[in-house]
């Protein structure tokens, strides 16, 4: 049964997400659950959340502009 109610900022599993680091400088990602996206400030990519599951290849990360940082 679906909480229709409840909406999941953090559709990752926590402890995945302290688990895991950019592929490109192997440094911190930060979640940012308005875009569903983990961020690597170092690299300037966002990697997308598709249906909880992070794709961690940076060819399909989007660049982040300089207002994004």
């Amino acid at each position: 049964m679906v909480d229709s109610g409840r909406v999941n900022k953090n559709p990752v599993d926590p402890k995945l997400l302290e688990l895991l680091v950019c592929p490109v400088t192997k440094g911190t990602l930060e979640w940012d659950a308005a875009k569903q996206e983990l961020i690597s400030r170092r690299a300037r990519l966002a990697y997308p959340v598709r249906d909880g599951v992070p794709v961690m290849l940076p060819s399909e990360a989007r660049e982040l502009q300089d207002e994004e940082l």
